[in-house]
């Protein structure tokens, strides 16, 4: 059985979460991280881990951000 885990996004004082296993998480924010690699080729794809997906998620708003510094925040 694959472990599950919960992601919390933060917006504009809002907080919500998503919760599976790392390759159905890849799969919802996959938009995300596609957006951000288009502009930072430094954002990876495909994250192994959960740390490695919340750090490539915040690398990829940031990167796609119109100023540079995106207001989502992911964390665990």
């Amino acid at each position: 059985m694959s472990k599950s885990y919960t992601i919390k996004r933060t917006r504009r004082n809002r907080t919500t979460e998503m919760s599976g296993t790392i390759n159905e998480l890849i799969n919802r924010f996959s938009y995300v991280l596609l957006t951000g690699y288009s502009w930072n080729k430094k954002v990876n794809k495909t994250p192994e881990t959960i740390k490695s997906l919340i750090l490539n998620l915040n690398k990829a708003a940031d990167s796609s951000a119109a100023n540079g510094h995106s207001d989502v925040l992911y964390f665990q």
